[in-house]
């Protein structure tokens, strides 16, 4: 905790993977460089790609997040680590 503190406290994703830990509810799969990411929507596949960079791309264009991918996909808002496989339900 004096470490953290000392640096600027924890990181989102650190603190969203504590978290999830605790209450052992969902488990979020962190995207990683040069992931591929495949999801049907309404009879149409979607690819994203995450670069090297940690830029996400679909349709040749940049995203800031999966969410904002997702959002352009369906219209509507949706989690990004949800809707394409990496969030998890935990096991009882």
């Amino acid at each position: 905790e004096l470490q953290a503190r000392a640096h600027g406290g924890l990181s989102r994703e650190t603190t969203r993977t504590l978290d999830q830990l605790a209450r052992g509810v969902t488990r979020t799969q962190p995207q990683s460089a040069g992931m591929r990411l495949v999801r049907e929507w309404q009879g149409r596949m979607h690819v994203v790609t995450v670069g090297e960079d940690q830029v996400i791309r679909w349709e040749e264009r940049t995203y800031g997040s999966l969410s904002e991918v997702a959002r352009a996909i369906t219209g509507t808002r949706w989690s990004g680590p949800a809707f394409f496989g990496l969030k998890k339900r935990q096991a009882a």
